[in-house]
């Protein structure tokens, strides 16, 4: 598939489970705050439209996209979410300071993910420049943070339906 031409949000909202019943933590990158407003946006509103209560969707904010498998943790422990959403922004710039970060931040939350036994959506932009940053905050391919919210739902049902088929045995 060309990525040029395609909005990566669409999906089939029929398809999306009910997070009626989801607590879901969002932790959101203070740098490149255009663009990870724009992404929080997204993931909350998605949330929103499936079901989840605003009382159910908490927000906090790191520093940087470094910070945010740190964030994450701290909300897992000391919340009650059944999904934790990370949102953040690395540009491309003239040293390997991006390559370093991204890869730290995917394999953290990885490892995270693996070691809670809980969903950790990986919502991070690593573009090669601010327009591409734009196009995919909310710009012509799509919100990553649409894409994380609904991650995030399926996942979490994912995890609530496996949990309670194992209660029954």
């Amino acid at each position: 598939m060309e990525t040029k031409k395609v909005n990566l949000s669409e999906y089939n909202p029929e398809v999306i489970p009910s997070g009626e019943d989801f607590n879901i933590g969002i932790v959101v990158s203070e740098w490149n705050p255009t663009i990870t407003n724009s992404l929080l946006e997204g993931a909350y509103t998605t949330l929103q439209k499936h079901g989840v209560k605003d009382e159910n969707i908490a927000v906090e904010h790191v520093p940087g996209s470094f910070e945010l498998p740190t964030g994450a943790k701290l909300m897992l422990k000391y919340g009650k979410y059944d999904a934790i959403i990370c949102l953040g922004c690395v540009i491309q710039g003239e040293t390997r300071h991006f390559d370093f970060i991204c890869e730290a931040v995917a394999n953290a939350t990885a490892q995270l993910a693996m070691a809670e036994n809980r969903p950790v959506i990986f919502g991070l932009l690593t573009t090669n420049d601010m327009q591409q940053a734009l196009d995919r905050s909310g710009g012509k391919h799509g919100n990553k943070g649409v894409e994380a919210a609904v991650t995030a739902l399926k996942m979490a049902a994912l995890r609530a339906k496996l949990k309670a088929e194992s209660t029954k045995k």
